[in-house]
């Protein structure tokens, strides 16, 4: 029986919303081991859950820890068990786990209500409960139930899903490197070498195209999710352009970071959805699909407006289109629609290098 404090997120078509969990929060003593390593000196790692945790991991849902126990002693059995390579940011220590849980948000920059937390103490279970009720809270006895559920499996596992740990560890790299570096932040941007590529979406990208949908929702124009064969069918459509964009930087790849659905109407453009990774929300480059955007709109000798929905969750995308000379010129409920100044039309900060391929 899973222990949770709210119902399954669902998609708009009612059904429960694959893939929603992002990261799986695991407590070490008789949870990921057996034992308690401090009273019993040596533990012992169920292998049920360690094949649980490769499994999700090689499909790109993260993990971390959420423990009691003395940190260095902890990694240390972590790393003899070759496992310490598969958690981000463990958090080890005397702190509430509710603590440990809102850290970790903060330093993967996910939602709380895109963890689970799994622990085979009630007490745990229910701290986190009472201070986080959005986080998905399960027992260690029914990970085996709960873990195969649609919440913590995506429709498509992509090569990028795979490689998603890796990638948010370039990423704190590249935070540890900012936090070190003397001097402004445009200066830092400077010395990464980013390489922001636009292009046609193209039939392999869909599955990550249609995970970005479902998993993005801070930078969502409009928190509709599109289905691979939606998808498909926009990217062969006459009268839509499907683009996706792509970072890199001396670290390594950020992997396709951003997706926009413009419909070419008259006799102005329809920006149908944007949106970007979280990810990337610190590397100066959220207008940068935007803004080409506007410059295909004005060259096409185009307007463009563009749909917004209020999801509670987007407005730092409501901030971006605003940055960006967007008015609202209609409204109904959430739904907003807003009109371009293309004038706004803006090239990529120096820091960014731009390229093209549609």
């Amino acid at each position: 029986m899973t222990v949770t404090t709210e119902p399954d997120a669902l998609s708009p078509g009612g059904e429960p919303a694959r893939g929603r969990i992002k990261c799986v929060v695991w407590d070490l003593d008789r949870t990921l081991w057996d034992g308690i390593l401090l009273e019993d000196g040596e533990v012992v790692p169920r292998p049920a859950v360690v094949a649980h945790i490769r499994r999700l991991d090689a499909m790109g849902v993260l993990h971390s820890v959420a423990s009691r126990n003395d940190h260095d002693t902890a990694m240390a059995k972590l790393r003899e068990f070759g496992l310490d390579e598969l958690f981000l940011c463990p958090q080890i220590g005397w702190n509430a786990k509710s603590d440990s849980i809102r850290h970790l948000a903060r330093r993967l920059n996910l939602g709380t209500d895109a963890f689970a937390f799994v622990d085979d103490q009630e007490f745990e279970l229910a701290e986190v409960g009472h201070v986080l009720p959005e986080v998905t809270l399960v027992r260690d006895a029914d990970i085996d139930e709960v873990l195969v559920g649609p919440a913590f499996t995506p429709r498509f596992v992509t090569g990028e899903s795979a490689e998603r740990r890796i990638m948010y560890r370039e990423q704190l790299a590249r935070e540890e490197l900012e936090r070190e570096f003397v001097g402004t932040g445009d200066e830092f941007l400077a010395t990464l070498d980013m390489r922001f590529t636009i292009a046609r979406a193209e039939r392999d990208d869909l599955q990550r195209a249609e995970e970005l949908t479902v998993r993005t929702n801070q930078l969502n124009s409009t928190g509709r999710t599109y289905s691979y064969d939606d998808l498909d069918a926009l990217r062969r459509s006459p009268d839509h352009l499907l683009l996706v964009a792509s970072l890199t930087d001396r670290f390594g790849s950020y992997g396709k970071i951003g997706l926009a659905l413009v419909e070419k109407s008259a006799p102005d453009w329809r920006l149908n959805m944007l949106l970007m990774s979280c990810r990337v929300m610190s590397r100066g480059v959220g207008m940068v699909l935007l803004h080409h955007i506007m410059g295909l709109a004005r060259d096409a000798g185009a307007g463009l407006q563009a749909d917004f929905v209020e999801t509670g969750r987007n407005r730092m995308m409501q901030i971006t289109y605003a940055f960006s000379g967007f008015r609202e010129i209609a409204r109904d409920g959430a739904h907003v629609v807003l009109a371009a100044d293309l004038g706004h039309h803006r090239e990529p900060p120096a820091h960014v290098r731009l390229e093209v391929t549609t």
